[in-house]
């Protein structure tokens, strides 16, 4: 039960395209991967988002924290790693614990010869449905794709708004008339200052979105609380919901009607149930976000959609752009949902040739964009 080694490295997928957002454009996914070794010889699996070079930096140095310890340990692992100085560079170390987390939660399934979802209480639900990414600021383009989304089965869409205010209006315009009736969630991504904020819900509730996600810079809570109450489109956090506390401080302020978690920005799978059940009893709903997220950490989402009841919201997910992945038996999206797995642990065979393919020494950065070499993002930006 406890654990030997750690390994670790940094994998890179290659985007079948750029994407771009408005905090800038991305040409792959960069994820450290780490897989332990228990003194029984079980291996476990963990992945963790990573956009800038602190997170490797915070993780090579959380490994030294993790020998000997039971792979069942992870409230203390969390606990540890923050009390070790790390709560000084919170937002890297909780993704750098993210990673052994999640590799501990595998071992200890594979030890126990149970799903993850079974550890946590069981099935809820026996599908997971995924919302489909578009990332473009051209409404022709934005309504090509999402007629490529919904034959391929998805019900649940997210536009990535927040460029400027004009184009705000017609993606939506441009998504509505496209979707039919099909959910609708725009993604701001902290673009719009407080005036603006003030005008575009107004314009945006024609089109009926299920939410607005992030319309203001994460910290402003008061402001995100004053807009929701203002106005009648619905408020959806993730940006501002990375920790348990964050989710905390947005259900004391009253800022969300909905909230995205992450595994990989909290700090844990346990991380995001105790999350989750927070938001439970304030009777809000919740989702997972999504940054490209390989074999290891999209099987981790399924398991923790498939146990919290109140997980209802379709998971992000970016899969349609991955240009590769480090294991074959990569969970099924088919119809715009993913069964639930049944193998123990994570239920995912990573191939150490395929983790060979895609390794990389340096994260190439997610927030600027190439093609404009002096641009750089602000929030807010208009």
């Amino acid at each position: 039960m406890r654990i030997k080694k750690v390994a670790h490295c940094l994998v890179r997928v290659p985007f079948s395209e750029t994407i771009h957002w408005g905090s800038g454009a991305r040409a792959g996914t960069t994820r450290p991967h780490c897989r332990i070794e228990t003194e029984g010889g079980i291996e476990g699996w963990g992945e963790t988002q990573c956009l800038i070079d602190s997170v490797p930096a915070a993780f090579r140095a959380v490994t030294d924290i993790v020998e000997g310890y039971p792979v069942c340990d992870v409230e203390r692992l969390h606990r540890h790693v923050l009390g070790a100085g790390y709560y000084h560079r919170k937002r890297a170390a909780v993704m750098a614990t993210a990673a052994l987390e999640m590799a501990m939660w595998d071992a200890f399934g594979k030890i126990t010869k149970q799903p993850l979802w079974a550890l946590w209480g069981g099935a809820w639900r026996h599908e997971v449905r995924a919302a489909a990414y578009t990332f473009t600021r051209d409404p022709t383009d934005l309504a090509k794709r999402l007629g490529q989304l919904i034959d391929a089965g998805h019900s649940s869409f997210k536009v990535k708004i927040g460029f400027d205010a004009a184009s705000d209006i017609a993606l939506a315009e441009a998504a509505r008339t496209a979707i039919g009736n099909t959910e609708l969630r725009l993604g701001v991504n902290g673009a719009w200052a407080p005036g603006t904020a003030k005008r575009q819900p107004s314009k945006l509730a024609a089109f009926d979105p299920a939410y607005v996600e992030q319309p203001l810079e994460l910290s402003d809570l008061s402001g995100t609380a004053l807009l929701r109450s203002a106005q009648s489109v619905p408020i959806a956090l993730d940006e501002s919901a990375y920790t348990l506390q964050d989710v905390s401080q947005i259900l004391q302020a009253q800022a969300a009607d909905f909230i995205l978690l992450d595994p990989h920005q909290a700090g844990g799978l346990w991380q995001v149930i105790k999350a989750a059940a927070l938001c439970e009893a304030q009777g809000i709903p919740v989702g997972l976000h999504s940054a490209g997220e390989l074999a290891v950490s999209q099987a981790a989402y399924i398991h923790l959609a498939s146990a919290i009841p109140n997980l209802s919201l379709a998971i992000d997910t970016e899969r349609a752009y991955l240009g590769g992945d480090i294991a074959h038996d990569i969970p099924a999206l088919r119809n715009g949902a993913f069964d639930t797995l049944d193998r123990p642990g994570l239920g995912v065979s990573v191939e150490t040739e395929m983790v060979n393919q895609f390794r990389v020494d340096a994260i190439t950065c997610a927030y600027l964009d190439a093609d404009r070499p002096d641009w750089f993002p602000i929030k807010p930006a208009y």
